[in-house]
This record gives structure tokens, sequence and C-alpha cells, in this order.
């Protein structure tokens, strides 16, 4: 290719990249005009599954949703200190063009009148990570940045808040990305956390993978906005979370015609969440369907006695194929807790 063409190339290039950051960011106010959210936060990506993930906890109310942000096979952003909302959608854009968190950072701070008073940690799908803590965030704050992670926090009690969080983190190595986010986010919290106290969290971890669907590839999204210990009722949720996940794996075999795999991943759901009845329920269903009535006729009549619409809806699941029993099965089953 000519010489002056590759030139021409690389200028219109720069200038549409130009034209993209600066119509960006043209929308930015200086800080005194957004959303506070002093907090602490953390971005990682699961080395062995390519899952990223961002987590928060804030003195603020619902503050997941102004902080985190992510998208699958793209990156993860947490903005926070004197919320620059516009942090999120444009690092995740400028990484789905190709650049670094570190360049990104670098593009978005650069034209913002506020840039002191941010706070920003990012994380891409290849791994990398960068955070940035301006001078005007109020004390305690800063950020530390590992690998395939970073941690930032300020108005915090101490200093020793994000290093906390980054040993909880390198520590936990091997579990699942979802708990060690959490693990964190509890080493932050047994360190001081923020000054103010507590009342939000919120955690998200979205797939390696671009998608074409926007409800595809968020594998956890879970919001506490408002509670008196927040993380721990994050963690509830996240149990919770894990026990559907099981049920949605139950669900998706019924429709394969694999009962024993629905079997075994209804009863890991309510293994993890025990007394919610619809665990229960489709798994005695799963067992029927399996050939064993016996083991599952308890279980309905322990459900039948605690929730009598659970019994009125069994009949129902006969006619489109949900629980395939013959009559006088059904009748057994409909008799249970009788």
């Amino acid at each position: 290719m000519p010489r002056m063409k590759i030139k021409m190339l690389f200028i219109l290039s720069s200038l549409a990249l130009s034209l993209i950051v600066t119509t960006a960011l043209s929308a930015q106010q200086p800080y005194g005009k957004e959303p506070l959210a002093h907090t602490y936060s953390i971005v990682a990506i699961d080395e062995e599954t390519g899952e990223m993930g961002v987590a928060v906890q804030s003195h603020w109310f619902a503050t997941g949703t102004l902080v985190i942000w992510g998208e699958p096979g793209v990156g993860v952003v947490a903005t926070q200190s004197f919320v620059n909302p516009a942090y999120g959608p444009e690092g995740l854009q400028l990484m789905g063009m190709g650049f670094s968190p570190k360049q990104a950072i670098e593009m978005l701070t650069a034209k913002d009148p506020g840039q002191q008073y941010r706070q920003i940690g990012m994380l891409d799908a290849q791994g990398r990570a960068h955070a940035f803590t301006g001078a005007s965030c109020i004390e305690a704050a800063g950020h530390h940045i590992g690998e395939g992670y970073a941690v930032q926090a300020n108005l915090m009690d101490n200093e020793s808040v994000w290093p906390a969080m980054a040993k909880a983190f390198e520590n936990s190595a091997g579990q699942p990305l979802a708990e060690r986010l959490l693990l964190a986010m509890e080493a932050a919290q047994a360190e001081g956390g923020d000054i103010r106290g507590k009342q939000s969290a919120a955690l998200l971890v979205v797939g390696p993978e671009r998608v074409d669907n926007p409800w595809e590839g968020r594998l956890a999204d879970l919001r506490v906005d408002d509670h008196p210990e927040p993380l721990k009722e994050l963690r509830r949720l996240l149990t919770v979370h894990q026990a559907y996940t099981f049920m949605n794996e139950g669900d998706l075999a019924v429709e394969e015609g694999d009962m024993e795999k629905a079997k075994a991943a209804y009863g890991a759901a309510e293994e993890l969440f025990p007394d919610n009845l619809e665990m229960q329920y489709w798994h005695a269903v799963a067992l029927a369907n399996n050939g064993e009535l016996q083991e599952a006729l308890p279980l309905f009549g322990r459900i039948f006695r605690k929730g009598p619409n659970w019994k009125a809806l069994t009949p129902r699941l006969t006619k489109n194929g949900l629980l395939n029993v013959s009559e006088e099965e059904l009748q057994q089953i409909m008799s249970a807790g009788d």
C-alpha cells in the first residue's frame, strides 16, 4: 500500500477515535454535579474460565446502580468517589474497541474537569487491570493493581483496607469468582471499611464471550440497595443465586428428557436452600419422573402440608408432560400428606 494512503488511513482513524472520545466526554461535568459513592470495590477475572466480575460496598443508597458496569467478552468497570457514571459505558466501549484499561482510563480522565475527584477500576477480557485514584479523593483513599485484578477504595477508615482486599483475593485462588469477590469485600469490611458505615452492596459477573442478546452472558447480577448488613445479605443472595442456577440446570435437563440429571440438579439446589418449597417441589417432580415415586411421595406430602397450592398445581403438570406419571400414580401423589 502506498505510504501516502497508509498515512491518510492513520489520520482518519485518529480523527475518528478523537471524535468518539470527545463526544462521549463532552457531557461530563465537574465533581459537584455528580452523586457520591465513597466506597470500596474490586474488578477481577477468573483466569481459568475467563469470567469477569466487579463488586462494591458503600454507605450510600443503591450504590450498584451507578458504580459497577460490565459487558460479556469485553470487561468490567467500577466508577466511584464523586461518581462520573459515564466512565462505565464509555470505558466498556473503549475496551471493546481494543484499548487497554490503562489507555481507557487515561482517555476518560484526560478531558474530565473533575478528574482529581474520581476513582476508577477497570479490567478487560485479556485480564489486564488498571486503576486511578484522584488526588482529591477523600482519605483514606488508594488502590492496588494485581495480576488479573484491581482493588480501589476511598473515604475508608484506614489505609489497610485495600491491601486486605488484595490479600483476600489472592489467597482465595481456585474458588469461584463470585465467591472470591465477596471474600475480598468481607476482608475490607473486617479491616474497617467505609468510615461512615455500610448501607448497600452489589456484585456482577459476566461471561468471557461477547453475546448477541443483552440477557445473555450476565452470570450473576445481585443488588442490596439498603440494608444494615449489606455484605451479609449479599452473601445470602449469592447462595440463593447458586441454588437457582442449579434449578435452571434442572429445568434444562427436563426439557432434554434427562431426568437423572434433573434430579441431581434439583437436589443440589435444595441442599443450598432447604427451606424453599419450590426447590423441594421440583425435586419431588424429578424423582417421580425418574421412576422413584416412593422416594418422592414423602417429599410431596411435606410440601402439600406447608403449601396447599402446590397440591392444586400438580395435576396441571400432567397436561404438558412436566409430570409423567400414570393416573394411579398421580392419585398416590395427590393423597400424599393427607
